[in-house]
């Protein structure tokens, strides 16, 4: 086929650029020919929390990414459908993550649909965001009703989807982020973050916001410190909220040698370092659909604890490769408390190294085949 995908890819950085990559990877490597048309513009600056919305990473070298999309400029959406209703691809992917892209992506996809040719299917990884805004209610329709299909990461969101249409909506898992390098050792790794290997350290990974749960976290250690002293806290990723309320908690737990935190986005070179040097990873989520974090963790063979919110309790089976307990200081407290003073390390991982391989990038482009195949 020949596919194009709608969505954020270089020069922009993040999870979803890496996964919409990773995504035309596997499908050119199964012989499609594909393209990923990105943004000239994807947030207006004052609308965008971080420090920068761009990559300092080199582009990927095997996929033709083209920047083409504004998110602001309804005459560029009128622009890109027509580009699309003459080119006619087979199959456009529109990966949606939140109602702001909703007029653009709905827009497009009326006007490319026009050939009677093109497709249109929905990559969708969440359709309600954690942080809900007046925008889903009015744009998230309009988007929804563009789509012939959807693929989902989680049955949480195939179920929100359900909430808007009867058009066909199926699940496939988040695959596993493979591209990464190997595993570094925790010696290694350590030494490459300047830390002290002989320590236990439970990892808090990616930007930093309020449904992310990092406060439960917090707490938690709090209630543990005594019981687990060897155990750290290590915080990567950059803060989209005030990181002084969390300093705050920290020093108010006692905690302060126990905490270390590098607020900054961590560049995919750097990754298998803090992964390397983790013992635990932690997903304290006040709300999910699914997370890229969790299936980096699957990558370096990583036990994982996150909450029991949305999808991430579908894949981390609960005492075999982790833990799923309920967004709640005291239950994380728990399972930290056993992870370690039981030295669950090794039997977790031998089960999560069986686990891995049903997270493979070619079931989910088999769950696009079948989708397209049937409409």
């Amino acid at each position: 086929m020949r596919i194009v995908i709608l969505g954020t890819a270089w020069p922009y950085r993040g999870g979803l650029a890496t996964f919409n990559e990773r995504l035309a990877k596997q499908f050119v490597a199964e012989g499609h020919e594909v393209e990923v048309w990105t943004f000239t513009l994807q947030y207006p600056s004052f609308l965008f929390p971080g420090k920068t919305q761009y990559s300092n990473e080199q582009a990927p070298d095997t996929l033709t990414i083209t920047r083409r999309l504004n998110s602001c400029n309804p005459f560029n959406w009128l622009r890109v459908g027509r580009m699309l209703r003459k080119s006619n691809p087979d199959l456009l992917i529109c990966c949606y993550w939140m109602a702001f892209f909703a007029p653009l992506y709905g827009t497009i996809c009326r006007i490319a649909k026009r050939n009677g040719v093109t497709r249109c299917v929905a990559l969708v990884h969440n359709m309600f965001p954690h942080e809900k805004s007046a925008l889903d209610k009015l744009f998230a329709p309009y988007f929804v009703k563009s789509q012939d299909a959807f693929v989902a990461l989680s049955e949480s969101v195939v179920n929100d989807i359900h909430t808007l249409t009867s058009a066909p909506a199926s699940f496939s898992p988040h695959p596993i982020y493979d591209h990464y390098g190997a595993r570094m050792t925790k010696a290694e790794a350590c030494a490459a973050l300047n830390l002290d290997a002989k320590k236990d350290y439970v990892l808090f990974f990616g930007l930093v916001r309020a449904y992310k749960g990092l406060d439960l976290l917090i707490d938690a250690f709090g209630r543990v410190k005594d019981k687990l002293p060897n155990m750290r806290l290590l915080i990567a990723g950059e803060f989209y909220e005030d990181e002084e309320k969390y300093r705050l908690q920290i020093r108010n737990h006692g905690l302060e040698d126990l905490v270390i935190c590098r607020n900054e986005f961590i560049p995919d070179a750097d990754l298998r370092k803090y992964f390397g040097a983790a013992d635990l990873i932690a997903q304290p989520y006040k709300s999910a659909t699914q997370s890229g974090v969790t299936q980096v963790a699957f990558h370096f063979e990583k036990p994982i604890l996150v909450t029991n919110v949305g999808g991430l309790g579908e894949i981390v089976h609960d005492g075999k490769m982790g833990y799923a307990v309920e967004p709640d200081p005291d239950a994380i407290a728990n399972a930290l408390v056993d992870y370690f003073q039981h030295n669950r390390q090794k039997a977790f991982t031998t089960y999560l190294q069986g686990e891995k391989t049903k997270y493979s990038w070619d079931k989910l482009t088999k769950q696009f085949d079948i989708v397209y195949c049937r409409l």
